[in-house]
């Protein structure tokens, strides 16, 4: 925590990066941030006491550069850090589907890049967070990434030649149950519940499930079996569900999903 670390593009996901380091011990003075708009970056310095600065200003002053804007944006934004960025700061990723080489091309040779998928519930520490290593970065470099992640979840390191796929699972994971949640949500008032107990009975089942799925250490099947009766409610339920090819379409929608990460690897916007 000695390092000063600048959150670059500090949107949602930026901010929940730089809140968690501050909860976590890190230093208000030891952190930069940058901000499209001056209002937003007002903003931050009040909220959190740090500095906003440009872009070019951090890539400067910071041993450790977090890139958080839209993959779309990337390719704009190294042009303009690339006279300032020397080959030792860190560089860290956080746009979906972009390689490394990516950042690698464009920067001074041999800088160090680590590329991290994290998600949505890093607002509410929460992420699942995946990193992997550029072909500069080393054990040390990871370690510190693992640091700042680990602020809002919990980190997980992967070749990045699984990064898609991570993505497709983890990245957009929250937005399935999302969309889990929504359909049950309607199918609970369709049966005769109101919206506000239908929602509630749903998001607790939810949350329930979930710590027992991490908690228990049993297998989903076990756990699923644990509540499926003969002849009961439930085994009727899956019945349905596999009659109208819930479980291929999840799977067709996660492939999707990977194949959407990697066109964006291309530049295909």
């Amino acid at each position: 925590m000695t390092q000063t670390v600048a959150v670059l593009g500090t949107g949602k996901i930026g901010e929940a990066l730089l809140s968690g380091m501050i909860r976590g011990g890190w230093p208000a003075a030891k952190l930069l941030v940058t901000a499209r708009r001056p209002e937003r970056a007002a903003e931050l310095h009040t909220r959190y006491g740090v500095e906003a600065v440009s872009n070019a200003e951090a890539a400067k002053r910071a041993d450790t550069l977090i890139l958080t804007v839209k993959p779309q944006d990337m390719g704009k934004l190294l042009e303009e850090l690339a006279p300032h960025v020397p080959a030792d700061r860190l560089v860290i990723s956080g746009a979906a589907g972009i390689p490394t080489a990516f950042f690698e091309e464009r920067l001074a040779p041999g800088t160090p890049v680590v590329r991290v998928m994290t998600n949505t519930p890093a607002l509410v520490d929460e992420a699942m967070s995946v990193i992997s290593a550029g072909s500069h970065a080393t054990a040390a470099h990871l370690a510190h990434a693992e640091e700042i992640f680990g602020g809002v979840g919990k980190t997980l390191r992967v070749p990045e030649s699984q990064q898609d796929a991570a993505t497709a699972l983890s990245g957009s994971g929250p937005a399935y149950f999302y969309f889990l949640v929504e359909a049950m949500t309607d199918a609970g008032i369709l049966l005769g519940l109101p919206r506000a107990q239908a929602h509630d009975l749903i998001v607790q089942a939810a949350i329930g499930a979930a710590v027992m799925l991490r908690d228990s250490g049993e297998h989903p099947v076990k756990l699923r079996e644990a509540v499926t009766s003969p002849a009961g409610t439930t085994i009727n339920a899956i019945v349905e569900l596999e009659k109208h090819g819930v479980r291929a379409a999840l799977i067709a929608a996660l492939e999707a999903a990977r194949d959407r990460s990697r066109e964006l690897a291309t530049g295909n916007s």
